[in-house]
């Protein structure tokens, strides 16, 4: 029998894919003027990370592309991955995709909402723990809110799907900076 709450992660997985499909799709339609005009309204940004210390690295890369359709309203869609091995521990590979929407009430205050699905893999030493491995989809929900001056955006955002056992990140409540180009 197959585990419910991996059938419900493979439909918002599948279902995400679809809007994002045709959405993409849709723009796509568009005559050569309308196209430059789509380009000029796409802006680029993302995150990086790095973190090393005694036996410990990690590194990130999170780009992510939002189509801004007014001055208020954006939507848009990310890749993250991320490494993280500790010396005779463990070592981490995340891997996935999300969807984001934003939207500007005032030119300096944003509220955002991020769904994200996340491939989890995690491999520990076995003196560590007896768990040795585990590989898992673990989805996030963030809505959050921000201030923002030029392309630089800075808030707090929750995962309302938050659970402390799988999650990769230790708290559901989370400060950002969101760069834009």
């Amino acid at each position: 029998m197959m585990n419910l709450n991996h059938f419900h992660t493979l439909k918002i997985t599948f279902c995400t894919f679809l809007i994002c499909f045709f959405t993409l799709n849709s723009f796509s339609q568009e005559s050569s003027s309308d196209k430059s005009k789509f380009w000029s309204n796409v802006q680029y940004g993302g995150g990086i990370g790095l973190n090393f210390g005694d036996g410990f690295f990690s590194g990130a890369l999170a780009p992510n592309a939002v189509y801004r359709f007014s001055p208020y309203v954006a939507t848009g869609v990310g890749l993250n991955f991320s490494y993280s091995s500790q010396k005779d521990r463990f070592k981490s590979t995340v891997l996935g995709g999300s969807v984001i929407g934003l939207f500007n009430p005032y030119r300096e205050f944003q509220i955002s909402t991020e769904f994200e699905q996340l491939h989890v893999s995690r491999k520990f030493d076995s003196n560590f723990t007896t768990t040795l491995s585990e590989e898992y989809w673990y989805p996030a929900l963030f809505l959050g809110a921000g201030y923002t001056t030029s392309n630089v955006t800075i808030g707090i955002r929750y995962d309302v799907l938050y659970n402390k056992d799988k999650s990769i990140y230790a708290e559901a409540w989370m400060p950002f900076v969101r760069f834009r180009f």
